[in-house]
């Protein structure tokens, strides 16, 4: 395992000597320490590496990630993982706004609860997040899938497209557009197989399934308010 202190190099250094690795690297395993928070740590990874980061990290780390699987031994910032392509992110605390925005795949676990937005625009990323979501939570979802062990704030979902989203606990509110659907064989054993993907204990037939009423795909004078 290759280890780097944040304390002696900088993020940029860090991050260059990652883009740099050769396509055939047998440098795969890595170990960042004294993070300290620091913004943008391990984005625009694309070799299948295993990154351990031991502390705090802030704005934006992971993001844009292709292949690699990172863990973060603590909290996150803003926008972990976001547009995030393929790969594994782990956040072993909680996490800031928008976790996994925009992200196209690859599965984004956060052991902890997550803020505001966690999932917004998502486009294909399995987001499962062991504790609760704040408000607009998948907002503008268009596909992939949302689980939430917790509980979910307000406005979930709103404007959502085709995401489905799975709640454990308690939904504040229902956004724009989003309605409470059944839960079929199909998408218990769906669910228990991104449980066992995400490591966490939790029973599938204790959640509800959420996903889009369709009524908001194109303007409609009866819907005005809605918008």
């Amino acid at each position: 395992m290759i280890t780097v202190d944040l304390a002696t190099e900088t993020v940029r250094d860090l991050n260059q000597r990652l883009h740099d690795l050769p396509t055939e690297t047998n440098e795969r395993a890595w170990r960042i320490v004294n993070p300290k928070g620091a913004h943008a740590m391990v984005a625009g990874l694309d070799r299948p590496i295993e990154i351990e980061i031991d502390g705090h990290a802030g704005y934006y780390c992971a993001g844009m990630n292709k292949q690699a699987s990172v863990v973060i031994n603590g909290h996150c910032g803003v926008g972990v993982a976001e547009n995030m392509m393929s790969g594994a992110v782990r956040v072993k605390g909680n996490a800031s706004q928008s976790a996994g925005a925009s992200a196209h795949g690859g599965l984004l676990v956060i052991e902890g609860d997550a803020s505001a937005r966690c999932g917004i625009s998502m486009k294909g990323v399995d987001i499962v997040v062991g504790g609760s979501v704040g408000h607009l939570s998948a907002f503008m979802a268009q596909t992939g899938n949302l689980v939430v062990c917790g509980d979910a704030g307000q406005s979930l979902g709103d404007s959502i497209y085709e995401a489905k989203i799975y709640v454990q606990g308690q939904v504040e509110s229902l956004g724009a557009d989003c309605v409470e659907k059944k839960m079929t064989e199909h998408h218990l054993a769906k669910l228990g197989r991104l449980l066992d993907r995400a490591g966490l204990t939790a029973d599938p037939r204790g959640f509800r399934r959420y996903g889009s009423a369709r009524k908001l795909y194109h303007f409609h004078v009866d819907h005005a308010d809605s918008y």
